[in-house]
């Protein structure tokens, strides 16, 4: 078991402190401290809520990080969090963290949806709220925001900048942010823009790990296994992957490598494997699930139609359109997915993971089939699971009852549902923000869809799946 020296201080700041963080990078920055030193405690930012501050601070920010592997359990304390901040209670603080000397690399965790970009794009959402605001406010609301203004304060103090290190399932996430900052910059201040542009370094990374949502009842089992009673321990798998490109500012960063971490020069092969391979089928898996009636991955792939349906969408219409990165079989790697999506100690929920999905779908689903179709390859596996999720987001499952939608774009989804097949692809596929001009402009694309949407009202999803 791994603890952080209880002497080491705060190197990064960490914005987004949910359970996916503590459960993958926390961990290896605790172990590349207890293998090498050096002072990498992390400062945890919630960017919307205090209900994780509130949990950890009485556990002097120590919490319990539970591995479920098929033969059972293993827990470690994990105890790398020097302090977590609330930013809309403070974002004073925020800043005056990020812009203390110490902190050398500003890490993120905040879903698709909280880089206020645009999926379908890559660029900056002008339109999205709280980028108006911070374009008029010293004190930020969104990532971005408190980037760029936490650089404005390193550069107006002769502070060397922070490494920005994305750690979410964005293709090229480095790049996508580093894209993001300097639009938000410029139309703040030239000058910043062009220090940002020139100092700091945005490396791309590629991360690996499914960590499900904890329930109350992990936190009985938790105290039951453990004898400690933590109101905020994170679930996890067994397997853990980190990918990420070796460039920080001055060099400086934990001990990586010595914990496992890949360190390479490009991580786009990587990224691609890993956000068409399993974030695409784990996407594809939650609507088609749900809708089939499955409350997780697991029990979905223990409807026996599934796994040879994903079987056959990574082999037929996902690894085509890949080019593996050196040393790895994709086939192999495939395989491994189907194992991790089997294993039963791991209850993802399909309502969990069909959050966000039209922040989610461009990189996880659209960019495959828009690749497919140019290709001239049959993509009706994945346009079924495009299908799938028009009918999620209508707010109905496949017997009419209500389903609780979360995603930024929630009741716009919900108004392009029609009892025409047809025209609710049509009104789907005019959604600029979401999917590519490629597939927008494909009448047989729209012919495609409005057959598997037609299939899956009239089948079910299992059937339709079947079929497929």
């Amino acid at each position: 078991m791994h603890r952080t020296p209880s002497d080491a201080l705060a190197g990064i700041v960490h914005l987004g402190l949910g359970a996916f963080f503590r459960a993958h990078g926390a961990i290896y920055v605790a172990e590349a401290m207890a293998a090498s030193g050096g002072d990498w405690g992390v400062i945890g930012v919630s960017l919307k809520s205090p209900g994780t501050r509130d949990k950890l601070r009485p556990q002097g920010w120590a919490y319990t990080a539970v591995e479920l592997a098929p033969t059972g359990e293993r827990p470690q304390v994990v105890t790398v969090l020097r302090d977590v901040l609330v930013a809309p209670e403070d974002p004073q603080a925020v800043l005056d963290a990020m812009a203390d000397p110490a902190i050398r690399i500003v890490s993120l965790t905040v879903t698709e949806k909280g880089y206020c970009h645009e999926p379908s794009t890559g660029r900056l959402n002008r339109n999205h709220p709280d980028i108006d605001h911070d374009l008029t406010n010293l004190l930020p609301q969104s990532a971005p925001g408190f980037i760029v203004r936490a650089l404005a304060a390193r550069r107006a103090a002769g502070t060397a900048p922070f490494t920005v290190l994305c750690c979410d399932n964005l293709p090229e996430n480095g790049r996508v942010l580093r894209g993001v900052v300097l639009e938000l910059a410029e139309l703040i201040d030239l000058d910043l823009a062009a220090w940002i542009k020139s100092e700091v370094r945005f490396p791309s990374t590629m991360v690996d790990r499914i960590v499900p949502a904890t329930s109350a009842q992990d936190i009985d089992r938790v105290a039951e296994l453990t004898g400690v009673r933590d109101e905020a321990p994170v679930m996890h798998e067994p397997f853990r992957q980190w990918v990420v490109e070796d460039d920080f500012v001055n060099g400086d960063r934990p001990d990586l490598g010595a914990v496992g971490v890949q360190l390479v020069q490009n991580v786009t092969p990587f990224e691609h494997m890993k956000l068409r391979m399993l974030n695409g089928t784990h996407s594809t898996l939650a609507y088609l699930g749900y809708l089939a009636g499955h409350d997780t991955i697991a029990a979905t792939m223990a409807d026996p139609v599934f796994p040879a349906f994903v079987k056959d969408l990574w082999r037929s219409e996902i690894i085509p359109a890949l080019t593996p990165p050196e040393g790895v079989d994709l086939v192999a790697y495939a395989d491994a997915l189907h194992d991790r999506y089997a294993n039963p100690s791991i209850q993802h929920r399909t309502w969990q993971i069909a959050m966000d999905g039209s922040q989610k779908l461009p990189q996880r689903i659209l960019g495959t089939i828009a690749e497919g179709q140019a290709a001239g390859r049959a993509m009706s596996g994945l346009t079924l699971a495009v299908a799938a999720w028009m009918r999620y987001v209508s707010g109905r499952d496949l017997a009419g009852q209500m389903i609780e939608v979360k995603d930024p774009l929630a009741d716009t989804l919900a108004d392009l549902w029609r009892d025409d097949p047809a025209e609710t692809v049509a009104g789907f596929l005019a959604l600029q923000q979401v999917f590519p001009a490629a597939l927008r402009q494909d009448a047989g694309f729209a012919n495609d869809l409005a057959k598997a949407l037609t299939g899956l009202m009239d089948q079910g999803a299992a059937a339709a799946v079947e079929h497929v």
